[in-house]
């Protein structure tokens, strides 16, 4: 079976409970095993960047949970290997990361062969059902920030199970607390200075992190459209007004969904184009400039500007094209709109349009941020 082939099977059975699971609200476990089972753990690996994406666009349009969490497996594990080799792995480990940009709280202190990491993190997406976590952390005795990886079910590693929000339930995304936990497996230094030539490349995580993001808002349109056209198909009840024999034959309703599905494909392409950009990027290697770093970032934030807004967008305007019926709780087409608007909150889409437009006025190239 082709990794596409075991993307859309997954993404079949997983759009068959999709619903009952998003009120249920449990840990991931079972959706994750799903993804091990399937095969798509592997595929950045065995099938590379571009094919890892579509994979977690695919999955995304079922579930946005399930699609987040594997994207950001792909994000970890890719990023691993922007420190060099990429970093060992087991067939059907789970990847997940705790590194949150703004939440600079874990502490490495030196102690025999190796350190010890205390402190706590938020948003620590995938983390309680992961195999390996990929961590960020500053040195006590030099200030340096590494980047490691840790068993993920190390002794003195616990979990805060705090995640609690409207949307993107399924993603065990809440805290996570360190305690003495011992690493041994350093990737290496993140360089604080943009002099460092290693900047460029190592900096490329950060546009990781905003491009699979993107690929989860494209996926949130797609599967709001898929459901809201089986709906309005199947069930809708056409206008009195419209002199038409069914919801699908009113040229409003019509109308509505040409200009949503233009706007979620507009988006997709732009994502492409963004895969491609990032992915020629990280080809370059060592040798990668800061121009090339930026016209990368540029295609990655465009590209998180369309989705988001084609998100966000999608989801909530699809009810007008379903009715009012449409609502009931058994249909759970609330989903959608709640995952994106809590997902397209993760850092403000108008600092990428504010990037973009410098770029394309003055030249200035976006910071580099934990987000640009």
């Amino acid at each position: 079976m082709s990794w596409r082939e075991a993307a859309e099977k997954t993404a079949t059975a997983l759009r068959s409970d999709a619903a009952e699971r998003d009120r249920a609200g449990r840990p991931p476990v079972a959706e994750v095993g799903l993804l091990r089972f399937s095969g798509l753990l592997g595929v950045l690996d065995a099938d590379g960047w571009a094919a890892a994406n579509t994979a977690a666009r695919i999955v995304s349009a079922a579930d946005a949970n399930v699609g987040h969490l594997l994207g950001y497996h792909y994000l970890q594990r890719w990023r691993t290997g922007l420190f060099g080799p990429r970093a060992d792995t087991e067939p059907g480990w789970f990847w997940a990361g705790v590194s949150n940009p703004l939440d600079a709280a874990l502490r490495l202190t030196p102690a025999d062969s190796g350190f010890v990491v205390d402190g706590a993190k938020t948003f620590a997406t995938g983390a309680a059902v992961a195999d390996r976590l990929v961590v960020s952390a500053t040195r006590t005795d030099t200030g340096e920030k590494l980047t490691f990886v840790v068993d993920a079910r190390a002794p003195g590693i616990t979990h805060a199970d705090d995640w609690d929000n409207i949307g993107q339930r399924l993603t065990a995304s809440g805290g996570v607390r360190f305690t003495a936990v011992r690493v041994t497996d350093v990737l290496g230094v993140q360089p604080e200075r943009e002099t460092d030539p290693r900047v460029p490349r190592l900096s490329l995580a950060a546009l990781g992190f905003q491009l699979m993001l993107a690929q989860v808002y494209v996926g949130l349109a797609l599967g709001a459209l898929r459901e809201a056209a089986g709906y309005t198909r199947d069930r809708a009840r056409p206008w009195f007004q419209s002199g038409v024999g069914t919801a699908a034959d009113d040229p409003y309703t019509l109308t509505g969904y040409g200009e949503l599905v233009a706007f979620a494909d507009a988006a997709g392409h732009a994502v492409d184009a963004a895969v491609t950009a990032l992915g020629q990027a990280d080809e370059r290697g060592p040798s990668l400039t800061h121009a090339e770093r930026a016209e990368a970032a540029i295609a990655v934030s465009s590209a998180k500007i369309v989705a988001s807004r084609a998100a966000v967008e999608t989801t909530s305007k699809v009810f007008e094209f379903t009715g009012a019926r449409s609502t009931a709780g058994r249909y759970a087409f609330d989903r959608f709109w709640r995952n994106a608007r809590t997902l397209t909150l993760h850092d403000p889409v108008v600092y990428k349009a504010r990037e973009v437009g410098a770029h394309f006025l003055r030249g200035t190239p976006p910071e580099l941020t934990g987000y640009s």
